[in-house]
């Protein structure tokens, strides 16, 4: 059986939609970490979602942490998940741990936008 066909994303079945996602390389899982633009964002760079990365402020919208705001401490890529700090995890022994949380729950309230590739990308959409 084939590992990983890109052919699975135009397809209507879950279960190849499934695969698609789960044997999926790490340069396509960076697709899976896009995160919605809020309103105010989504006017001024004319875009609708951004990939996330670390050091943006996001705003929990769904799950026991809805309304909550906080920065990308760290993303992983392979498990599409967001670490945000100050939301975070209480274990049976007391201690804390960040608790991840998928990119299609948050929006993305600020944007960092040191990095020269990012910068190119919302000129691009602008003009």
């Amino acid at each position: 059986m084939k590992t990983f066909s890109s052919h699975w994303k135009s397809s209507k079945k879950p279960r190849k939609q499934r695969l698609y996602r789960k044997h999926a390389p790490l340069h396509v899982r960076g697709a899976f970490l896009n995160v919605h633009l809020s309103k105010e964002l989504r006017t001024k760079h004319k875009r609708r979602s951004l990939r996330a990365r670390t050091g943006d402020t996001v705003k929990v919208l769904r799950g026991t942490h809805a309304g909550k705001t906080g920065k990308i401490d760290h993303v992983n890529a392979k498990k599409s998940l967001l670490f945000i700090t100050g939301i975070d995890l209480t274990k049976k022994d007391g201690t804390k741990s960040l608790r991840g949380i998928h990119p299609s729950q948050l929006v993305l309230t600020d944007v960092v936008l040191d990095d020269k590739y990012r910068k190119a990308i919302i000129e691009r959409t602008r003009s």
